[in-house]
């Protein structure tokens, strides 16, 4: 890796530690099943974040199961933040 993507892994980890940290803070205070949605969004990016820079380091190997080309645990490291982001608001949007 070059310094440039060295510093921006850095600062997007950092970044995205204080938000998965806050968003666990906000997941105990609060037990609606909306706002624990955009949390887990929030906690599962930062998780895909972390599983990409392991790759991109070559500390882990993207193995296993295949899907349209792509590993499944990227895939789905993806996809699933996008559907607790998607749940999250669909239920803000019933709730009223």
């Amino acid at each position: 890796m070059q310094q440039a993507d060295i510093t921006l892994a850095i600062i997007k980890l950092a970044a995205g530690g204080i938000t998965a940290f806050l968003a666990i803070m906000l997941w105990s205070k609060t037990r609606d099943v909306s706002w624990m949605s955009l949390v887990a969004g929030f906690i599962t990016t930062y998780a895909g974040m972390v599983y990409e820079l392991m790759i991109d380091l070559h500390i882990i190997t993207a193995a296993g199961p295949v899907i349209w080309g792509l590993p499944l645990s990227t895939l789905l490291f993806t996809v699933v933040p996008f559907v607790f982001f998607i749940l999250a608001f669909i239920l803000m949007l019933v709730r009223r």
